[in-house]
């Protein structure tokens, strides 16, 4: 099972960061919200930063769009997750090398559709 932080998570079914804990959580993941206007979300315990996940986070998947990923991007790299996927609005090629320097994967795609073609 794959953990993985959902940046800009959002209670809201019809929102593409709700539908994706959700296609996540029934394809075996463990989801980590992460709001920092929420409580629960999905039933889950959210998280106002990426820096106060307490376990290790393999992916990221983004839905912040760019003008607010700077700390973001900061945050990732600190964690240091395996990849992080930036879903359709929230690509940001000023932040790509930042990433890859510090040995993080950058994936441009939707996280919806990688899980239902089975390319996650």
């Amino acid at each position: 099972m794959e953990t993985v932080a959902v940046i800009g998570a959002s209670p809201s079914q019809e929102r593409y960061a709700n539908k994706a804990m959700r296609l996540l959580s029934a394809n075996g993941h463990n989801p980590i919200p992460v709001a920092p206007k929420h409580e629960t979300i999905e039933g889950k315990q959210v998280y106002s930063s990426l820096a106060e996940v307490p376990v290790k986070i393999d992916t990221v998947t983004l839905y912040v769009g760019p003008a607010r990923q700077e700390k973001i991007i900061q945050e990732i790299i600190q964690a240091a997750p395996r990849r992080v996927i930036f879903n359709p609005n929230t690509e940001n090629p000023s932040a790509y090398a930042q990433l890859k320097a510090a040995d993080i994967q950058v994936t441009e795609a939707c996280t919806l559709v990688l899980l239902k073609t089975n390319q996650y």
